[in-house]
């Protein structure tokens, strides 16, 4: 019985003072650039998207390449389920998880079982082909007006979410996957989508701390390796910055309040809801200085440039900044190889077969 993933001690010592990116490509294989722009220690990781994938065999021969060159990289994808899957074809296709909101309603062990599996079942198909994370899970609660939550979310309650998205990183956690809560403190509660504007929640304290309980109690019980803060402005704790631009929400609440040790990774500084923030370098800047670790510069090499410049002149002023380290959080070769066995894939078929009589 292997055993399961818990944030260590040489994951979170020294991560509140260390600084890293989290860069993409933009083919299907490494181009001599992207070697060479890959192998910067400032450079912590590597998220994937669609355009990255081809078939199963393609991605692994991919991630091959990327160990080969850093073994000490993260890989990463967006894998949730339902419209947030990069790699489809060769993959199971994901139910979104607020279909298991009606299923919890109606058989609570079960729908709990099935989560689960589906968290389990996300994450080994991620090893079996060389991929260490997903950004999971999504811990909004949903309320019916997102344009970009909606049936990403567990549900429409902090107790749903929680139970739902426990049972789910319980499952992650069995395959050896960690797991990362997004978007702190909450995006389910207003309109805009952050990708294409600055999204304003204007409720209060009160109402904020509601849509906190998921991350709250999943740090409670370290099952949270990293968070993922929100795009959105939220007035009664800062008014004048995003979350993830915001000591008061990072250091504050975060850090101090709930007690959480683990990496901060800031949601895609490419985004339109961090564009009120500057220019790249002002964005990495401002997102350093409020208590983010991992930056995510995605979909412009020019602007991951301007990131890693940043991320550099940072380290240079202040000296108790390190580079970031994210091995720890790439799964063991024993989670790698259970993923790849036998009996892992007879019970991913299981699940599949579970999945078509519920879909």
């Amino acid at each position: 019985m292997t055993t399961t993933f818990q944030p260590s001690a040489e994951a979170t010592a020294d991560v509140i003072h260390s600084i890293g990116v989290i860069a993409d490509i933009s083919g299907l294989t490494l181009t001599a650039d992207d070697r060479e722009f890959l192998s910067q220690p400032e450079v912590a990781g590597i998220i994937l998207f669609s355009r990255n994938y081809e078939s199963p065999q393609q991605l692994q021969q991919l991630t091959a390449e990327l160990q080969q060159l850093r073994p000490d990289l993260l890989i990463s994808v967006d894998q949730e389920g339902g419209r947030v899957q990069r790699f489809r074809d060769g993959f199971t296709r994901l139910p979104p998880m607020l279909m298991l909101e009606q299923q919890l309603q109606d058989d609570p062990q079960a729908a709990c079982s099935l989560a689960s599996e589906l968290g389990w079942l996300m994450a080994t198909e991620l090893l079996a082909h060389g991929v260490h994370l997903s950004f999971a899970p999504v811990l909004d609660i949903e309320r019916d007006c997102s344009t970009v939550i909606g049936d990403r979310a567990f549900g429409h309650s902090a107790e749903t979410v929680l139970t739902l998205a426990t049972a789910f990183v319980d499952g992650m956690a069995e395959a050896g996957m960690a797991a990362v809560g997004k978007h702190f403190p909450g995006h389910g509660a207003v309109v805009a989508d952050s990708h294409l504007e600055l999204p304003i929640d204007k409720r209060s304290k009160a109402e904020l701390d509601y849509d906190i309980q998921p991350f709250a109690a999943l740090i409670a019980r370290q099952s949270l390796a990293g968070v993922m803060p929100a795009h959105v402005i939220y007035p009664a704790v800062d008014g004048d910055n995003t979350a993830g631009f915001s000591s008061p929400w990072l250091q504050h609440v975060l850090r101090q309040q709930l007690g959480f040790s683990g990496v901060i990774f800031s949601d895609d500084l490419s985004m339109a809801g961090a564009a009120a923030a500057g220019n790249y370098r002002a964005r990495s800047a401002r997102a350093i200085a409020a208590g983010c670790n991992a930056l995510l510069a995605c979909n412009n090499r020019d602007a991951a440039v301007e990131v890693v410049l940043a991320v550099k002149h940072a380290m240079a002023d202040n000296a108790q900044l390190t580079h970031l380290n994210l091995s720890p959080l790439i799964p063991t070769a024993e989670h790698i190889g259970c993923a790849k066995g036998c009996e892992s894939v007879q019970r991913r078929d299981g699940i599949r077969e579970q999945l078509a009589l519920w879909m």
